[in-house]
């Protein structure tokens, strides 16, 4: 069963229900990328990079990485909020998350990134 026998609906429903990493220039002019959930929340921002080359490599990173519950670094502010990073094989963050009020929401947080960036799309705003 392949795309052409589902009802088109159906297809445009599992697209926008899809998150996406999304590839912009700072105002610095180094490359930046927000990976963003089905609900436009953004869950994982880059630090960032000098060439848009070297960001994409940063996206398939988060993909291949973003499997791993070990890559994931659960950490406290000095706030006291949670927050996480995540880790290439190399060790380098490769992305960290927003601060959240309890250390379930970033638990939910670290599973978005799991569920959403295997199969996100990527949207280049350059």
């Amino acid at each position: 069963m392949g795309w052409n026998n589902i009802p088109t609906q159906y297809i445009i429903f599992i697209i926008d229900t899809m998150g996406k990493f999304v590839v912009k220039t700072r105002k610095d002019g180094e490359f930046q990328f927000n990976l963003k959930a089905s609900n436009g929340q953004v869950i994982l921002s880059s630090e960032g990079y000098s060439t848009k080359a070297s960001c994409l490599n940063g996206v398939e990173s988060v993909k291949r990485n973003s499997q791993d519950d070990n890559k994931f670094e659960r950490k406290i502010a000095a706030n006291g909020k949670f927050y996480f990073n995540l880790k290439a094989t190399n060790g380098q963050v490769i992305g960290n998350s927003e601060l959240y009020e309890t250390e379930s929401g970033r638990e939910k947080g670290i599973e978005s990134v799991k569920a959403n960036a295997p199969k996100a799309t990527i949207e280049d705003l350059d």
